[in-house]
């Protein structure tokens, strides 16, 4: 059973923040802030000390046991609420489809102008989400992680980079801007901490060599 629900309460300054972030970022100029802010690299080191280091198990896994795009407001599903809120300029119709916009993609630094070209990638894949906890967690609350646009979980990037990562973990793949890594890591801590989730030791390993340098 994960903790994430008790952890609520200990998160509530995190949680404030990242809102905080989401609504700023929804009034202004750029698509590259999109991601709500992650914890400083001093909280996620923190963090990443108390994770538990296990072996991953990915028996049984099944993508359809994450239900996605969910409605998160009025006629916008998760993936439509994202592009809205990663783009710049953007234009939806009736049914908050993107009609036009432009969109940073911070993991390889590409620009776009089709939605078609944006996938969501959930940071924290839902594989690896399975292999180190999610197995244990009911539909509802892998639908609540597979949906989070309050943590720094969501984020619009360019389709083959997304599908370039796939489930890998930060020991096996890291954007190739260099300068956005420390984001991702202090992002990827603060997810697997929030849904008490476990880190392999590679992957530990990484993280900690990571977040030295931020």
């Amino acid at each position: 059973m994960p903790k994430f629900y008790a952890r609520r309460r200990l998160s509530i300054l995190g949680a404030l923040t990242a809102l905080i972030a989401s609504v700023a970022v929804l009034n202004g100029p750029t698509a590259s802030a999109a991601l709500p802010t992650p914890v400083s690299a001093a909280t996620a080191r923190t963090y990443l000390a108390s994770l538990t280091v296990a072996t991953e198990n990915r028996t049984g896994y099944d993508r359809d046991l994450f239900p996605t795009w969910i409605t998160i407001s009025g006629t916008c599903n998760t993936r439509e609420y994202i592009l809205k809120r990663d783009g710049t300029n953007v234009v939806t119709n009736s049914a908050c489809t993107a009609t036009s916009g432009s969109w940073y993609s911070p993991y390889d630094g590409a620009t776009w102008t089709a939605a078609s070209d944006l996938d969501i990638d959930h940071l924290v894949p839902l594989a690896e989400a399975w292999d180190s906890g999610a197995s244990a967690w009911t539909t509802a609350q892998r639908q609540g992680f597979a949906n989070d646009v309050t943590r720094p979980q969501l984020i619009a990037v360019t389709d083959n980079v997304n599908q370039s990562k796939s489930d890998q973990d930060p020991a096996e793949w890291m954007p190739s801007v260099t300068s956005y890594r420390c984001t991702y890591v202090r992002a990827w801590v603060q997810v697997k901490y929030y849904y008490d989730l476990s880190v392999d030791s590679a992957e530990k390993s990484a993280l900690t060599s990571y977040l030295a340098n931020c």
